[in-house]
């Protein structure tokens, strides 16, 4: 198994310590360097200031925005970003949520499963420097009856195949993702609950195309925070649980709080929301198990984590996501050499 880290979003008054962070991470030999937007900072512009300042760790999107871009946009920035690089660029994609992508980018949030597949299939085909055409729902390429003709990618990207991964949370949004992509990106994802939640879903999806899960990249997102004090370090986290589980979303589309009541946290999950929704943040973030924060992130001593790492592994986890948790740029780097000091200890290097 694999470490890569996510820097989250930028712009939230820590970019200069997250570059710190990503060049430790590419010294200590991490993977991957992913990078987050939702409508605020863009990722692109974020993984190009760090490709510059690293050498051998790839960077990552976690994730474009589907609303956000026309996919021929997408593949010219995959490209871009690859070439820039030295090849070490991974496309991450997502519809993100409602509230986003229709308040925000002004897209109707319909048939999603339906647009990501539309969107993957151009994509791809503009990044083999094909000339693009395509007929679907959602895009037709070139529009008809106009001056617009197929025409083809200019760039050259640094490979002929860009691993792409998307965003999947929901069955079916796990399954097509197992069956259209080279890997996942999951949040919230419990050890205990991740064959349930997550990997049958993707198998299936990879069984659907002729597939296994070789070569396939699962790869859950954990916040990590290292110390002795577990209770203490759960408790940093509440509110972002909270922010998840009780108000990512509107009451009846919240994946997040689907997500929780797929784990057995049915009752909890339905007070963290009517809590969020209501005003009462603190209340919800109190309203959060530590049990569910305990075991969707990594928490505690060396030894602790690597336990933690252990049970990730034998779920199917590939690539482990670390989100360096620390009030400190000093903390934030002690738990990242804590990670591969425990994945070192899991046996897993």
């Amino acid at each position: 198994m694999q470490l890569g880290i996510n820097l989250g979003y930028w712009g939230a008054g820590m970019d200069a310590d997250n570059l710190a962070v990503a060049k430790e991470a590419d010294k200590l030999g991490y993977a991957v360097c992913w990078a987050a937007e939702a409508y605020g900072s863009d990722a692109a512009t974020v993984l190009s200031w760090v490709a510059a300042q690293t050498e051998r760790i790839d960077i990552g999107s976690a994730i474009f925005q589907i609303p956000a871009r026309q996919p021929a946009m997408t593949a010219m920035t995959a490209a871009t970003l690859d070439s820039l690089s030295g090849g070490r660029f991974r496309l991450g994609l997502g519809v993100s949520g409602p509230q986003v992508s229709e308040g925000w980018y002004g897209v109707k949030f319909d048939k999603p499963l339906a647009r990501t597949r539309e969107y993957v299939e151009i994509v791809r085909k503009a990044m083999t420097r094909e000339r693009l055409s395509y007929e679907g729902e959602h895009w037709t390429l070139p529009l008809p009856d106009g001056p617009g003709k197929p025409i083809k990618l200019t760039v050259h990207p640094q490979r002929e195949h860009i691993p792409l991964y998307i965003a999947a949370i929901g069955p079916k949004n796990l399954e097509q993702t197992g069956e259209i992509a080279d890997g996942a990106l999951l949040i919230f994802p419990a050890a205990e609950h991740l064959e349930e939640t997550a990997i049958r879903h993707l198998r299936a999806g990879r069984e659907k195309a002729g597939r296994t899960m070789d070569g396939f990249d699962v790869v859950p997102t954990v916040p990590l925070a290292v110390g002795d004090d577990v209770n203490g370090l759960a408790d940093m986290f509440r509110p972002y649980t909270a922010l998840y589980v009780g108000g990512m979303g509107s009451r009846k589309q919240n994946f997040y709080n689907q997500l929780a009541q797929r784990m057995g946290y049915e009752k909890e999950a339905a007070e963290i929301q009517d809590k969020y929704l209501s005003g009462d943040k603190e209340g919800a973030a109190a309203a959060v198990p530590r049990e569910l924060i305990d075991s969707t992130t990594l928490l505690g001593s060396v030894d602790r984590i690597a336990d933690r790492m252990q049970a990730y592994a034998a779920a199917g986890a590939t690539t482990l996501t670390l989100a360096p948790a620390g009030f400190t740029l000093d903390e934030r780097i002690a738990a990242l050499r804590a990670g591969t000091q425990a994945l070192e200890r899991a046996g897993l290097a």
